[in-house]
């Protein structure tokens, strides 16, 4: 990779790690489905000026309500509900963990043994951290979590089947077909007066954080994730995906002063190395060359 180009990688790693600690002032002001919202309407502006891709609207749906409404309402609702950031940003990216099986399950890909090897890792890990849950958070805020990588594995896969579309116009119009049903389960869950009072009344830090976690950490994060899979191998790329829960971990540990147990600090670092091995293992010759990018 070119200097150039291995600086922007970095500079992704450290936006969607950061993003998790934005998110978590930004939930102080606002609820997990306003600020998942909001984050996406920000996002969507792009769609004023941008054609719908040539996607069908079943997929379009379908990828949007996986990868980025399931992924990031739970990531938010957890947040919300106490589990700590450095922890939530670990947790996501075990996503990897799900998309093997996954793609294994519904198109008979199988992993290699490296493969395997990292997947086992990365569920000791898991279980080391649920060794944790229910002294600082609630069961069901982690179990809540846990859908936030599921549904990131899920639209890992279903993303294949938009793999022409190009990928500023496809990550835009995402993100509109989230916002919409966000906007309406805001009001319905929280009432639109409150709803309309937090949009009115919101602080200059949680309109800043709005911004970052939409504008910069969604659209154009995503942008540079994908310009950069286009012009290397995923190889090349994907290993610096790896850097976020350390950046996630290190921010929260410096804004919030979040502090891990000997248990599941472990956890975390297994969790990390089991993905490391699934992601740097060479891939069978059936799996794309296209992986799906990482974020926060």
């Amino acid at each position: 990779m070119k200097p150039a180009d291995i600086l922007i990688a970095l500079l992704v790693a450290i936006i969607w790690g950061l993003a998790f600690v934005a998110s978590r002032i930004a939930l102080d002001e606002f609820s997990p489905e306003l600020m998942t919202a909001m984050r996406f309407a920000i996002a969507a502006a792009p769609c004023l000026f941008i054609p719908k891709p040539k996607v069908a609207w079943s997929l379009l749906i379908a990828i949007s309500f996986t990868l980025f409404l399931g992924q990031f309402l739970s990531q938010a609702y957890g947040i919300a509900h106490g589990v700590p950031v450095g922890l939530t940003s670990v947790v996501v990216q075990s996503q990897a963990l799900f998309t093997i099986g996954f793609a294994a399950i519904a198109f008979g890909e199988r992993p290699t043994p490296v493969q395997t090897l990292g997947i086992g890792i990365a569920a000791i890990g898991l279980l080391m951290i649920c060794g944790t849950v229910g002294y600082d958070f609630s069961v069901a805020a982690f179990v809540v979590l846990m859908i936030a990588p599921v549904c990131f594995a899920i639209g890992n896969l279903l993303l294949r089947g938009a793999r022409g579309a190009p990928m500023f116009d496809l990550f835009a119009w995402l993100c509109l077909t989230a916002a919409v049903p966000l906007f309406a389960l805001a009001l319905v869950v929280n009432g639109p007066a409150p709803t309309l009072q937090s949009l009115i009344h919101m602080s200059l830090t949680g309109f800043i954080c709005l911004l970052a976690i939409g504008a910069i950490s969604t659209s154009i994060a995503y942008w540079l994730w994908g310009r950069l899979l286009r012009d290397y191998p995923a190889a090349q790329v994907v290993p610096f995906a790896l850097l976020v829960p350390f950046v996630g971990s290190a921010a929260s540990s410096i804004v919030f002063g979040e502090r891990f147990g000997p248990l599941r600090l472990a956890g975390m670092l297994t969790v990390i190395a089991g993905i490391a091995v699934m992601v740097l293992a060479k891939r069978p010759n059936a799996l794309p060359e296209e992986p799906s990018p990482k974020t926060a």
